[in-house]
């Protein structure tokens, strides 16, 4: 399955173009899935189709589903408060009735990223385009699953797993409560859940398409979501400009719009393959209107597809991160001169490269903590594990150059074995 991830800033017409996308692919004979992530139904609105959390089909090969965050957080509550009883029965706690509840904070998104992970699962489908939230959400919602995991395993490390037979003597020497077997199974599951969602979002079927109005707003909104999505390790397709206005109005008062247009389209050009989407006159509705956008098609999948990547991760095997596409260059340490054991300056340093596109100097931040680094780019943090080889170096300092962070790291002559 190919999955197609769909933002852009806010009132940018993302969900029009999802809604167009979806419905030339399936159109074109793709068996198309479309999934949306808002709380009211705007995906409806645009298909002419109501669409709620039960799949609807919108056309020949086109359903859609919308993501219900409080249905999922009903079934969640009271899945948690079967695993619990005995430890509720204990402290005489009465059980909650899921239906007095609306989503808590955050579970929304976990939703959306468990909707994501089943319908990139399906085989019932082709192609899932997934109506995202704005950009600032999105980028927010693609970095949770990788920092949750990171979370459950300094809390609840795995290792101490394999002292499960001796927790209730070390509970009575130590004379406080050892953490009960079910809290380690629940965090089990939560890390193979979002391990899976982190497959689908590292597989090479995933793409995102970003969406927005051409003009100084939209080019440094873009400016930011690409930079964003650089240090998620995401790959973006194609950048689609929406509301183009034509060329040739005349000297009234669009003639500056259409310069400014013009102007933003030039430079986005340089570094995203633009594609532009005239303006209808007025806002997009039905399968008529869709069909005049003439949004890009999706090209023909690349590589193994999102839903054996995601069975991988649900199996057992941990998503790798997307910073595994951050080439390291320098020489090998086999080919490091030295001298008495000690690299030298010419040879011995390795440079981790990250591609920034977008990236400002004053917006860089870097720091090491043990064999993780941790990179802040605007208002992005990324905590990474660093490759096996620079785990052995000392940072020896970083630049920016050409949209790309290069790191420098030097051997340490003290971890790194003597060469003869």
């Amino acid at each position: 399955m190919r999955t197609l991830l769909i933002t852009g800033p806010g009132g940018s017409g993302r969900t029009t173009v999802a809604a167009a996308t979806a419905l030339a692919a399936a159109r074109a004979g793709t068996r198309v899935l479309l999934l949306g992530t808002d709380r009211t139904d705007t995906l409806g609105a645009v298909l002419g189709t109501p669409v709620g959390a039960a799949p609807v089909e919108v056309a020949e090969g086109l359903t859609a589903r919308r993501v219900d965050a409080g249905e999922d957080f009903r079934a969640d509550l009271a899945a948690l408060q079967d695993r619990a009883a005995s430890a509720l029965g204990l402290l005489g706690a009465s059980r909650l009735d899921p239906e007095e509840f609306g989503p808590l904070p955050g579970a929304e998104e976990l939703s959306v990223l468990r909707a994501l992970r089943d319908a990139a699962l399906s085989r019932a489908y082709d192609l899932l385009v997934v109506d995202l939230p704005p950009a600032e959400r999105a980028l927010a919602l693609f970095a949770l699953p990788e920092d949750l995991r990171r979370a459950l395993r300094r809390l609840l490390p795995p290792e101490r797993q394999a002292a499960r037979a001796l927790r209730p003597v070390l509970g009575r020497l130590a004379g406080v409560p050892m953490p009960a077997e079910w809290l380690y199974g629940t965090a089990a599951r939560w890390d193979t859940e979002l391990a899976a969602v982190e497959a689908v979002l590292a597989d090479r079927d995933t793409t995102v398409r970003l969406v927005a109005e051409p003009g100084p707003a939209g080019a440094e909104a873009v400016r930011t979501a690409g930079l964003g999505l650089a240090l998620r390790g995401l790959r973006t397709d194609v950048l689609v400009a929406g509301r183009v206005l034509p060329e040739g109005v005349g000297d009234g008062w669009l003639a500056g719009p259409v310069a400014q247009q013009r102007k933003t389209l030039d430079e986005w050009r340089q570094t995203y393959d633009v594609h532009p989407v005239a303006h209808l006159g007025r806002d997009p509705r039905g399968p008529d209107d869709l069909t005049a956008l003439a949004v890009p098609g999706v090209p023909a999948a690349p590589g193994a597809s999102a839903s054996a990547a995601s069975a991988s991760a649900a199996s057992g095997a941990t998503a790798g991160p997307a910073a595994a596409e951050w080439p390291v260059t320098g020489l090998p340490h086999s080919r490091i001169r030295s001298s008495g054991g000690t690299p030298t300056a010419d040879d011995g340093v390795l440079v981790w490269h990250i591609p920034l596109p977008g990236a400002r100097r004053e917006e860089l931040d870097l720091i090491r903590h043990g064999d993780e680094i941790a990179v802040t780019a605007g208002p992005f943090r990324r905590t990474v594990p660093l490759p096996s080889a620079l785990r052995r170096c000392t940072v020896d300092g970083a630049a920016l150059r050409e949209g790309e962070l290069r790191i420098r790291f030097r051997p340490d002559p003290r971890l790194w074995p003597r060469t003869p």
